[in-house]
């Protein structure tokens, strides 16, 4: 019984723990004069809640109760005028064209964020006239906040930047559909910052990830001479000794892995991994891939993996590799989304409901999942949609 609530308990404890430490690297920043990169976030959400319904979260922002720190202000604004610099077009267009301007003095000078102040400020200044409370973010978004809301209370989410950005999005989507903002908030979040993304990703958000589930078994004429694969093909391990197999040209015989049977070419697909703690990769190989030998799986060879190292360095194979910081933790069970017409292969704390990494390119081809593992006591599995949890940790029995 102790290992059962070990094996689910672990997993929160870690997640609770480093939001822990950024909500108290908030705290911190509450004690240090604001900079005005952080005063300008504080007016950015009194023009936001002013305009739009069902926003009071935004207050804890201007209240110094989130205070986020410089360089993530900083950054924002930036993501947030290159957002406008996209959307605004055709929208709160009209009236007079001067409004306040930031000279160097007041911005400090010579800074990044100092054109993508001026274009922010512009928006908001017709942002601010239109009267109060006269936008509707949709039911999306607003049960979207509500979620943020009682998890950054609970200390489950580091800020309310999520929030702020939700709000800014149904401001540039008014007159069109608002229930696909969050997916569009998705997209954008995971196109802007690859890595850690989103540390709490909020549960309707997470529901639309999910109802992409689809069914992955193993191909076992991809599958290397020394895997055992189990009987249902959703299970994957090193064998003791190397099976005599037929080579096929699409068989892997280097590396320790196996294709799923199905390749994907458009739409969007979901599969969860249970992984092991020592060395394991996940990920989409395009069709016209190499699968022999031992030449590095990455971006180069027509690879798009995550890879844990050792037990411990977790990676992205890009060329030259991307290194994830230990903050990300040992995920034990990834959740790997494809969008195929957004260009998107996202990877996913699936127990925490939190971003890793993110590819972002064109696809032209052919993707098939790609799965790698050295251990030989535990499985990698692949788990069906909405199968139910395993009771007990341990050595899978086949059969």
């Amino acid at each position: 019984m102790m290992q059962c609530l070990h094996f689910l308990v672990e997993p929160a404890k870690t997640f609770a723990f480093h939001v822990k430490e950024s909500r108290n690297k908030a705290k911190d920043e509450r004690a240090e004069p604001l900079v005005e990169s952080q005063v300008f976030i504080m007016e950015l959400a009194k023009d936001l809640h002013r305009v739009c319904q069902r926003s009071d979260v935004l207050e804890h922002i201007w209240t110094c109760e989130d205070v986020w720190p410089a360089t993530v202000c900083q950054a924002f604004i930036i993501d947030c005028a290159a957002l406008l610099d996209g959307k605004v077009a055709g929208r709160l267009e009209g009236g007079d064209q001067s409004g306040p301007r930031l000279d160097s003095q007041e911005t400090g000078g010579g800074h990044e964020e100092d054109p993508a102040k001026l274009a922010i400020l512009e928006w908001t200044r017709k942002l601010k006239k239109l009267p109060e409370d006269s936008l509707w973010p949709g039911q999306a978004v607003v049960e979207i906040l509500d979620d943020i809301a009682i998890n950054w209370q609970k200390g489950c989410v580091p800020s309310l930047q999520p929030a702020v950005e939700l709000l800014l999005w149904a401001t540039l989507t008014e007159g069109l559909d608002k229930e696909a903002i969050p997916q569009k908030w998705l997209v954008w979040k995971q196109r802007i910052k690859n890595i850690d993304a989103i540390p709490y990703i909020p549960q309707k958000v997470w529901n639309w990830i999910r109802e992409a589930a689809v069914e992955v078994t193993l191909d076992a004429e991809t599958a290397n001479p020394d895997l055992v694969l189990s009987p249902d093909e959703r299970k994957m391990r090193c064998g003791f000794e190397r099976q005599d197999l037929v080579n096929h040209p699409h068989r892997f015989d280097g590396w320790w892995c196996a294709l799923g049977m199905e390749g994907f070419s458009a739409g969007r697909r979901y599969w969860e991994v249970e992984v092991g703690d020592r060395d394991w990769r996940l990920g989409v190989a395009k069709a016209s891939a190499f699968r022999k030998g031992f030449k590095s799986l990455n971006t180069a060879s027509g690879y798009l993996t995550l890879r844990l190292e050792r037990g411990s360095e977790m990676k992205a194979l890009t060329v030259p590799f991307t290194a994830l910081a230990p903050t990300l933790g040992n995920p034990q069970r990834v959740g790997v989304y494809l969008d195929y017409e957004k260009g998107q292969l996202s990877f996913y704390d699936a127990k925490n409901r939190s971003h890793i990494y993110t590819y972002n390119e064109t696809f032209s081809e052919e993707l098939y999942p790609l799965f790698g593992t050295v251990e030989i006591i535990n499985d990698m599995v692949i788990w069906s949609p909405g199968a139910p949890e395993p009771r007990c940790p341990g050595i899978c029995v086949w059969g």
